[in-house]
């Protein structure tokens, strides 16, 4: 059998097996949304505001939906309130302006937001070899590019979602 073409059923099993034992040991959600930027509706201004997608759990990497789906980690922020601030740096106004589009989007303060986040299309995973951090290895074994500047940095999936699983299920004291 063609290792490509049966790994979308490989990862499928192992994201299953990732929700299952994310759910058993009620692990911490987090939200997943949307972004959508300032616009005028009828004329009128609209801020940008986070909407909401469903709830996640973030295993590095890669983000779980409840119902299974797997999608690469996009931005994350934490909700806050608008505030009035001098800012000297553009990556800082542009930084709370997120966090404040969550609060507009109805997301409680200092709760995690998820966005920007890309589906893995495990089609393309069978047919090139790679989806988003996804890979296919020469050897046929399933990797996911854990740091997306260096392409090298490569680990086996079933492993890395296993670690990350009992990292988020089992959080270290202080954690």
């Amino acid at each position: 059998m063609d290792d490509r073409a049966d790994a979308p059923a490989r990862v499928a099993a192992l994201v299953a097996d990732a929700v299952a034992r994310l759910r058993a040991a009620g692990a911490r959600e987090e939200a997943w949304a949307e972004y959508v930027p300032a616009r005028r509706v009828l004329g009128l201004p609209r801020a940008a505001r986070m909407t909401p997608r469903g709830r996640v759990w973030r295993l590095g990497v890669l983000l779980v939906t409840t119902d299974g789906a797997l999608l690469a980690t996009g931005r994350v922020v934490r909700a806050q309130r608008e505030v009035r601030r001098s800012v000297t740096a553009n990556s800082v106004a542009v930084e709370r302006a997120f966090k404040a589009a969550a609060v507009r989007g109805g997301y409680h303060e200092d709760e995690t937001v998820n966005f920007g986040a890309v589906p893995v299309d495990l089609d393309e995973l069978a047919a090139h070899g790679a989806s988003g951090p996804l890979v296919v290895g020469d050897d046929g074994v399933l990797r996911v590019r854990w740091s997306p500047t260096d392409p090298g940095a490569l680990a086996d999936l079933a492993g890395y979602l296993a670690e990350r699983v009992d990292l988020l299920a089992h959080p270290p004291g202080g954690a």
